[in-house]
């Protein structure tokens, strides 16, 4: 096969390196626009794992890299004047310069042709069965064929300048900078014997409102020379991009994403493969630009080899599996640089849950992971954030108590309020004595009910439950003295109205969200809308005389949830329903008061918000469930959301409960695990109000992270808690946790205790076993 890889980087020398290895017969060549001896930036970034790839790839190359390693486990974070270290990290630092050469001498040793100072602008005219286009994230062949590739490329916000210095870390160390303008941070490593990599970030309004924007090259050098003298040392910032001028050096990154990496030329049917940079980047936040280059070429090597005869099934392979796992690095990589664009916001944590944010940041390390990594700084933290919830112990996250207001809870999980439809004229059941009791008894620290409609107008289905009536307040009560004389879990009611979304059937007697087709009720909303276009019933726009019969609806049902003894009241004013409907730019076309600015979209809810924390004893704390994000274009944004948030606080809230979506049938979410915890944080740090973070939350590794990491103060679980009522108590086993702080069995469960907790024990005893017996293959 005649390969031609066009740029000379990582990606390019190593796939050629590896495809000459496994065919000597192979026709081979790697054209670089630079000379030799030419590179720019410092250091490079391998974590273990993808070093034991080098290894089992060529094992020559890897030995090499390996003898040129720095390598450390620390993580070092400085910040108002302390200096934080967590170990057990594994990073491999190598001058990016060394790891060039240590490419360029196998490939030619193994006969792969180089050819140096020669710029392909355009691939037409090679002369191959195979083009591999790794000419960098600037990529013009990338840019030529964008019509198949399809890129997307988002620039980030913040501004970096990559230098190197020859102070010598021993650790991977961050350093921030708060300044008149705003925060700046350095992320620095050593990657050989005399240098280390020094990278300064900054927001692009930080930058402008600095001078940097205006500053010569030395001038920016010497500007961040002083601002870091304490972690510098005494040493000076060194620049090697000659070929940058003034503030030319400082940079964004570009995001890049390609929807497909195969094009096949129209006048030969050559195909021309991205890989690395040109197919994809990653925020060096994360130090995966390298990683993802070289374990590209290893992908697309052993694809060739697997499918001998068939490059386009080997193609195809290697376009389906490289494309997840750069999927993977990717959103990782996006929340590490959301967090770095973002230090204003995380500052404002002490010192000691900063550090634990950022060690957690990306989501790839949870609060088990990092206990792996280093026992006795996760043990640490933990006495340190127990201790600040009156607790002197060391005890997960998960476990410490919250209050608010008058209310403590015993630790920090929610059942969620989850939809049951299972009621008859509104009145709760023995159903939902047995439901909402068993998982009360599941060790949660709130147990909420489903959203409870305050009329019968108000209801989704015939089958939600109501608290328009005395009848439906005792049987309230009945569950409510259930839950705090069987448990030590508190009871929370969430009051709705279903507006333009009710009047539906019961999911499983004719469809999620389908109208009923006979014996339904009119419908009101903040305008005359249909939730599902064509299909639902009609809602009007509500007139005062609704909006007034409405409040007092909700302020009467606060006054029965009072008296039914719950602890804690919360707004339904998400994902459509009424309220819901008068926030959404999407739902509300109103001209009056309470349509066009969002701070007059929000004047009814608070309206009723306000009458009912009027009603609500004053020592019971009150929450707002909130959607932070609509999810479709012109709708409700994350920035939107923080606003909202404040204006709630503003009229008495305690907490928010942050959800998104299901405000239009047109939305588009963005999924993934703990996916819309990044707009609890947002607003509990933004907004300095406790928040309650949902979706995706389905271990006590997840809540451990959220809590610890200072993102919510809260999880609320659902569907886990649909499948396993005691959810709770098997994390706390499945973790290793036995109490008491935050923890109480049952008395009636207790002999089923001890029997769950052997039984996790020894599968992790075997997790453990299984890892050391795969490292002592790997000789490590």
């Amino acid at each position: 096969m005649r390969i031609t890889c066009i740029g000379g980087g990582p990606a390019g020398l190593y796939f050629a390196l590896l495809m000459k290895k496994a065919d000597p017969a192979h026709e081979v060549r790697v054209l670089e626009r630079n000379r030799a001896g030419d590179t720019f930036g410092w250091g490079v970034v391998l974590s273990d794992q993808t070093v034991d790839a080098l290894r089992e790839a060529d094992p020559e190359t890897a030995g090499q890299i390996a003898d040129a390693f720095n390598h450390w486990d620390d993580v070092a974070v400085h910040i108002g004047g302390r200096r934080i270290v967590s170990g057990g990290h594994g990073f491999c630092g190598i001058g990016r310069k060394k790891l060039l050469n240590i490419l360029q001498e196998r490939a030619q040793a193994l006969g792969v042709e180089l050819a140096y100072e020669t710029d392909v602008a355009d691939d037409a005219g090679l002369d191959a069965d195979l083009v591999i286009a790794a000419d960098g994230l600037n990529s013009r062949i990338r840019q030529k064929y964008a019509a198949t590739y399809q890129p997307d490329i988002d620039l980030r916000r913040c501004r970096f300048v990559w230098l190197g210095t020859t102070r010598l870390f021993d650790a991977f160390t961050f350093d921030f900078q708060r300044t008149e303008w705003g925060w700046l941070q350095a992320h620095a490593y050593r990657f050989d014997a005399t240098h280390s990599t020094f990278i300064v970030e900054t927001p692009e309004e930080v930058w402008r409102a600095a001078g940097l924007e205006a500053m010569g090259k030395e001038e920016g050098i010497a500007f961040c020379e002083k601002l870091f003298a304490g972690v510098l040392d005494g040493h000076p910032l060194i620049s090697n991009a000659a070929h940058l001028r003034g503030s030319a050096q400082w940079i964004r990154f570009p995001r890049v994403v390609c929807r497909t990496w195969v094009h096949r030329r129209a006048e030969d049917g050559v195909p021309v493969v991205l890989m690395g940079d040109a197919a994809h980047t990653a925020h060096f936040s994360i130090g995966s630009g390298s990683k993802l280059a070289l374990e590209d070429a290893i992908a697309l090597a052993r694809d060739i080899q697997a499918h001998p005869g068939d490059l386009a099934a080997a193609l195809q392979a290697y376009e389906a599996s490289r494309s997840v796992e750069v999927l993977r690095i990717q959103n990782a990589a996006r929340n590490s640089t959301e967090w770095f664009e973002n230090v204003e916001r995380h500052a404002r944590l002490a010192p000691e849950q900063f550090a634990y944010s950022l060690l957690t940041r990306s989501q790839r390390i949870s609060h088990e992971n990092l206990r792996l990594r280093d026992p006795r700084y996760v043990g640490d933290f933990e006495r340190w954030l127990a201790n600040r919830s009156g607790v002197d112990a060391q005890v997960p996250p998960m476990f410490t108590p919250f209050t608010l207001r008058g209310l403590t809870l015993k630790n920090r999980v929610v059942v969620s309020p989850m939809a049951q439809y299972s009621c008859q004229d509104g009145v709760p059941g023995d159903y939902h004595l047995a439901h909402l009791g068993a998982r009360a008894l599941g060790g949660a620290g709130l147990v909420f009910a489903e959203m409870t409609c305050v009329s019968p107008e108000a209801r989704i289905t015939p089958g939600c439950p109501g608290l328009w009536s005395d009848e439906q307040g005792r049987a309230w009560q009945r569950i409510v003295d259930f839950v705090h004389r069987n448990s030590g879990a508190k009871a929370a009611m969430q009051l709705g109205h279903a507006g333009p979304k009710g009047s539906t059937c019961v999911p499983w007697d004719g469809g999620e969200d389908q109208p009923l087709p006979t014996g339904g009720w009119p419908l009101v909303a903040a305008s005359e809308q249909q939730y599902l276009p064509g299909v639902s019933q009609t809602a009007g726009a509500m007139t005062r005389a609704d909006m007034d019969r409405v409040r007092d609806d909700f302020v009467a049902a606060t006054r029965r949830a009072a008296e039914a003894g719950f602890d804690l009241l919360e707004l339904h004013c998400a994902h459509g329903y009424l309220l819901s409907s008068f926030i959404s730019p999407l739902t509300n076309r109103r001209t009056d008061g309470h349509g066009g600015s969002l701070e007059n979209r929000l004047r009814y809810p608070l309206e009723v918000f306000a009458a009912m924390r009027a009603a609500w004893p004053a020592e019971r704390p009150m929450s707002v469930r909130i959607s932070a994000h609509d999810w479709v274009p012109g709708g409700t944004t994350p920035e939107d959301a923080v606003h909202i948030a404040a204006a709630f606080k503003a009229a008495g809230a305690d907490l928010i409960d942050v959800s998104s979506g299901q405000v239009s049938k047109a939305q588009k979410p963005v999924y993934g695990r703990m996916w819309q915890t990044p707009f609890a944080e947002s607003i509990r740090n933004r907004v300095g109000i406790a928040t309650m973070a949902v979706g995706a939350i389905s271990e006590a590794d997840h809540v451990n992270s959220i809590v610890a990491s200072g993102r919510a103060d809260l999880c609320a679980i659902a569907r886990p808690h649909l499948a396993n009522p005691a959810w709770t108590l098997t994390e706390a086993a499945r973790i290793g946790y036995a109490g008491p702080v935050g923890l109480a069995w049952p008395v009636q469960y207790l002999s089923g205790k001890a029997q769950l907790e052997r039984e996790f024990e020894r599968q992790r005893a075997g997790s453990v076993a299984a890892a050391e017996q795969a490292n002592r293959a790997l000789g490590v």
